[in-house]
């Protein structure tokens, strides 16, 4: 716990930079910009764009890319379930920013939809997930993995530029240097804040922080640490009390 992360507003948010309540193409070395190296979701149908699959749950339709070996969404989870909020209550902010979970949510603690998760929230010391974790996200897809962002983090060019390069190209809030990502991938991650523990709002346009599916302390658990000033992106641990939102990666075929 070397951070204090969100100040007096989250003040439980501590995190180590280490490691429960109520289309853009990828660009590989060697490959024109111009290739897409998207794959279709099996549920996808023909009325999805391609590039696209349908969540079967509610039929909300999202946005993914091919980012090295992996398949990840390209838009934060927007699927309702407890423990689930839009920002500041507003259901416009769950369309552009997806919904926030606390971890045990993005978990599926109380094993709503499958055991892998079952028992993993907040303060639990014997959390032992099967991997991978489907948690909150749709069939065929799963919540990332702590060693499954920094693999994504490598696959950018590293930890140090990668927050560049996974950030949206608007959105983000100027502080003192330029905020915004330049997208190279496709990940478009947004600053979509977060929900404290005390039930308040706030970071929206700062932070764009990501649940993984990986217990730091019985109290905390990892998460991809996005922030408007910073270039650099790392996986750092964060209170599970905090609402964050979710982006799923497809199962390996």
């Amino acid at each position: 716990m070397k951070y204090l992360l969100y100040f007096a507003l989250f003040g439980a948010a501590v995190f180590t930079a280490c490691g429960d309540d109520s289309s853009n193409p990828v660009i590989n070395e060697g490959t024109s910009s111009s290739s897409v190296f998207n794959r279709s979701s099996s549920s996808a149908v023909s009325s999805v764009p391609d590039g696209s699959f349908v969540d079967s749950r509610d039929g909300q339709v999202y946005k993914m890319v091919t980012i090295g070996n992996q398949v990840w969404m390209a838009q934060n989870l927007n699927f309702e379930s407890p423990d689930s909020y839009c920002y500041e209550d507003k259901k416009d902010n769950c369309t552009k920013y997806g919904r926030l979970y606390k971890w045990s949510a993005a978990m599926d603690s109380a094993g709503l939809y499958s055991e892998n998760g079952k028992g993993c929230g907040h303060e639990v010391w014997d959390c032992t997930p099967t991997y991978p974790v489907l948690g909150v996200c749709p069939s065929g897809w799963h919540l990332p993995s702590k060693e499954e962002f920094e693999t994504l983090l490598e696959t950018v060019g590293g930890k140090s530029i990668a927050g560049k390069k996974l950030k949206s190209t608007t959105g983000w809030k100027t502080i003192v240097h330029d905020p915004n990502g330049t997208d190279d991938f496709g990940f478009s991650a947004v600053p979509s804040g977060s929900r404290g523990s005390d039930g308040s709002y706030g970071q929206l346009g700062s932070y764009g922080d990501l649940w993984t599916a990986t217990e730091d302390f019985f109290s905390s658990a990892y998460g991809l640490f996005l922030f408007s000033e910073e270039n650099k992106a790392e996986v750092a641990g964060f209170d599970t009390r905090l609402a964050f939102p979710v982006r799923c990666v497809k199962n390996e075929l």
